[in-house]
């Protein structure tokens, strides 16, 4: 999968997990990402994806590597879509 289709994939992803924050962006926990089913099915690199967008400024989230269970907890922000 090339790198552009799978951004896209996870803003799809973003977008059906989350839920609008008080800036009216879509907002999803990373540990709700991680641990979904179908985006255990989608992504092999989820990490690697969600570092992609972030370089993209399509999405951001607090510090540079999010680790399943120590960053379970950390907003992810859907900047655009």
């Amino acid at each position: 999968m090339n790198i552009s289709h799978e951004v896209e994939l996870l803003v799809e992803e973003i977008k059906r997990l989350g839920s609008p924050n008080a800036d009216g962006q879509m907002t999803v926990k990373f540990g709700i990402l991680f641990n979904d089913d179908r985006c255990a099915n989608i992504f092999e690199a989820l990490v690697g994806t969600l570092r992609a967008a972030k370089k993209k400024k399509i999405i951001k989230f607090e510090g540079e590597l999010l680790l399943q269970g120590v960053h379970d907890n950390v907003d992810i922000v859907l900047l655009q879509d």
